[in-house]
């Protein structure tokens, strides 16, 4: 029984889940809604990035992707080498990719909603210009 999956399967599973994660970024909804309103949530969004409000956001998220990596691959070539099953080493990278995709999916989850910094920045943005954020979607 060989534990190696095609990186052909890892790859599209991390690919599916930046997909999904890039879908799924959040937005302030606004009472009362305009023409230039869309506009300006870019433009504040915009002006909280250059701001540097949601930094370290990556670093977590690659961070997590390596604490994945380490465990699946210490967990999965000691319990190949006491068991005694074949190359200790081939489970481990087996075992490190699937720890690295598991860790990518719990960063890229944790840190889909965006830092309070942020949000507060551009709601305090928005309001300036006349919006009153009542949500974010």
């Amino acid at each position: 029984m060989r534990l190696v999956r095609p990186m052909g399967t890892v790859a599209a599973l991390i690919a599916g889940v930046l997909i999904v994660g890039a879908c799924a970024a959040n937005r302030p909804v606004l009472y009362p809604t305009s023409r230039g309103a869309e506009r300006d949530i870019a433009d504040c969004m915009r002006l909280a990035r250059e701001a540097g409000t949601g930094a370290g956001r990556g670093a977590q998220v690659a961070r997590d992707t390596a604490v994945g990596a380490a465990v699946g691959g210490a967990a999965t070539g000691v319990y190949g080498a006491v068991r005694g099953y074949g190359d200790a080493g081939e489970r481990a990278a087996a075992g490190a990719a699937a720890g690295a995709s598991a860790g990518l999916i719990r960063g890229l989850l944790r840190n889909s909603e965006p830092s309070p910094v942020y949000k507060g920045y551009v709601q305090r943005c928005l309001r300036e210009r006349g919006y009153d954020v009542i949500g974010w979607n």
